[in-house]
């Protein structure tokens, strides 16, 4: 039931400022489903809802060691064949691997069970340590809450930054983590880390993110030593604080160049680039094309 309230969260209804999707559950038995929590799910849509789906979401379920029926199987191959995009989190991953969607790919799956994937899928590049992988037309992600990364790293792809932070402000998420950032967290994002002192620091350098922010800054303002600050706030993020930093600057430019008509030059500085030159160089190396080419992506701006 965490895997139904996670697509639908994202890609339910968030108003007319945001894009609307036509968001069904299916399955190869429509009826009751059982669910985890013992509350049957009723599912009017069968396996031929799928042949009009832009976006194919495999979910968690009980029986994983067990490949799913053959029908299944075939709807999903056939959703790929036609240039769907398919995609999985958590357990779900284990029908694409049956379906031989995964092979010869990288996958990344819940921890706990990246193991038996790797084992019983050996075609398949198993990264534990992943919380999504985008390989193109198919998308695989980690367990639980990672369902959530995946969801808003999809809209994000396909709709750019401005949409993807509205719906995780809309559901009160972060609204990013980078897919190769570590799945076992101390505490799962910093905003919430429950270390006030750190998340002070953290919401001070999102304020000042057009500020060099060097990791001694950080650590000063933490009152701590700049070893020690490394050290805690890995262990609360997943991630370093120069990724951390990274990723936070890239995602601001990807929505000021989403929104905004400002030159890259201007965007650089406001998100703490001491050039254009340099934003390029790490919008290409990140995020594999120039500035420019991504705000023509999603605007008509020049």
């Amino acid at each position: 039931m965490l895997a139904v309230g996670i697509v639908t969260e994202v890609f339910g209804p968030h108003g007319e400022e945001l894009p609307g999707f036509d968001f069904t559950l299916c399955t190869d038995r429509p009826g009751p489903v059982p669910t985890d929590l013992g509350v049957p799910l009723t599912i009017a849509q069968g396996l031929d809802r799928l042949a009009s789906a832009d976006l194919v979401i495999a979910l968690p379920w009980a029986g994983f060691r067990t490949p799913p029926a053959p029908a299944v199987l075939d709807a999903l191959s056939a959703s790929h064949e036609r240039g769907s995009l398919v995609a999985a989190h958590c357990v779900g991953v284990f029908a694409l691997a049956a379906a031989g969607l995964l092979d010869g790919r990288r996958a990344t799956t819940h921890w706990r069970f990246a193991e038996l994937l790797a084992r019983h899928h050996p075609e398949v590049s198993v990264e534990p340590d992943a919380l999504y992988i985008d390989e193109g037309h198919i998308l695989t992600g980690a367990g639980a809450a990672a369902g959530f990364d995946l969801c808003l790293h999809l809209l994000r792809r396909e709709y750019g930054a401005a949409v993807a932070n509205a719906v995780a402000r809309d559901a009160v998420l972060p609204s990013h983590r980078d897919g190769g950032q570590a799945q076992y967290l101390a505490v799962p994002v910093p905003e919430d880390c429950g270390d006030e002192r750190l998340a002070e620091v953290l919401a001070w350098a999102r304020a000042n993110l057009h500020e060099p922010l060097p990791v001694a800054e950080l650590a000063r303002r933490a009152v701590m030593s700049k070893r020690s600050f490394a050290r805690r706030f890995t262990a609360a993020t997943g991630t370093t604080p120069h990724a951390w930093l990274r990723n936070l600057r890239l995602s601001s430019a990807e929505e000021l160049l989403e929104t905004t008509d400002l030159p890259v030059e201007e965007i650089a500085h406001r998100v703490g680039y001491g050039s254009a030159a340099i934003l390029r160089e790490q919008f290409v190396r990140r995020r594999g094309v120039p500035p420019r080419s991504y705000r023509r992506s999603f605007t008509n701006t020049p």
